[in-house]
C-alpha cells in the first residue's frame, strides 16, 4: 500500500499535466500552481504571494525531473 503523500505526488502530476498550455520546459512553473491550488484551493494569481508547502514542492519537481518521460 502506498503512503498518502506518494498518493498525493501522484494526483498532483495528473493535475500538472492537464493544466492548459502544460510544458516540460516551465515545470517548476506549474508544479508551483499545483502545490498552490492544493493548498488554497485555487490556481494564484498573476501577483499570488501566499505561500506554499515548500516540502511538497519540491518532492513534486524531483519526481518531474527524475521522471522525465512522464
Amino acid at each position: 500500500m502506498e503512503d498518502k503523500s506518494e498518493s498525493l505526488i501522484k494526483s498532483l502530476i495528473k493535475k500538472v499535466k492537464e493544466y492548459p498550455r502544460f510544458s516540460k520546459e516551465e515545470i517548476e512553473k506549474f508544479c508551483w500552481m499545483a502545490v498552490h491550488e492544493h493548498k488554497h484551493g485555487v490556481l494564484p494569481s498573476e501577483y499570488d504571494i501566499r505561500e506554499i508547502d515548500e516540502d511538497l514542492y519540491l518532492k513534486l519537481l524531483q519526481k518531474f525531473k527524475s521522471n522525465i518521460h512522464l
